[in-house]
């Protein structure tokens, strides 16, 4: 497949060379998050056909932000991780998310698939570290069969899919809640109310949840047209 490019001596040009095709940005998306194996991105990508997801793979190895390696057991099975380049567009993604979740969310639309899991790349884009200073815990989320947990480490988080080994505190909720949780129809402290949801744990590390993502207040582009 012959690459485009724009032909500009600039970063930004150069950049989007390099991952501005279409599904580029999401398959490091899914990489941010550790390893993954064909079969995963498979799952994660509905629409991405296997021809175009082999594709894009090679152009990202053959760039330098993926390589291939084997997972440790019990797994021992190949995989993509992301280089150091690759990880370096992580705060650039992130950021991207952050605008995305102010300007561009709205509702679901019909056809529009959802994992639960792609809010493990949502905790880290939304963490307020200010609101993290001086704490030392581990929340783990279970939204249906999909587990993952993040590691608060005073002002720093690491979200990582997979149960954690020892939480301080657990939160328990449906898909559907989960859903009105990302559109922000619906608060942690109403879905806890209304028996959606259930947290449970050290009571301090529950308090603090409640400040430590702070999702975006949404916004319209539409113009202001009263100037």
């Amino acid at each position: 497949m012959e690459q485009r490019t724009y032909n500009q001596y600039c970063a930004t040009a150069r950049t989007l060379d390099l991952v501005g095709e279409r599904w580029t940005l999401l398959l490091i998306r899914e990489l941010l998050t550790g390893p993954k194996r064909y079969g995963d991105l498979q799952a994660s990508l509905r629409g991405l056909g296997t021809g175009l997801l082999a594709a894009r793979l090679k152009h990202l190895e053959r760039e330098g932000l993926a390589h291939r390696i084997v997972l440790p057991p019990p797994a021992r099975t190949p995989a993509y991780a992301l280089t150091e380049a690759g990880e370096e567009l992580g705060p650039a993604i992130l950021q991207l998310a952050r605008w995305g979740l102010k300007w561009a969310m709205g509702e679901r639309r019909q056809d529009e698939t959802f994992h639960p899991g792609w809010a493990v790349l949502g905790l880290r884009a939304c963490f307020d570290a200010e609101a993290a200073a001086g704490l030392h815990a581990v929340y783990e989320f279970r939204v249906d069969d999909e587990l993952f947990h993040a590691r608060i480490a005073d002002g720093a988080v690491e979200a990582l899919h997979g149960p954690a080994q020892h939480p301080d505190a657990t939160v328990t909720i449906g898909r559907e809640a989960f859903l009105r949780l990302t559109g922000q129809t619906l608060t942690m402290a109403e879905a806890i109310e209304t028996g959606a949801a259930t947290a449970t744990g050290d009571r301090e590390a529950l308090r603090r949840l409640r400040g430590l993502f702070r999702l975006p207040s949404p916004r319209t582009r539409t113009a202001d047209r009263t100037s």
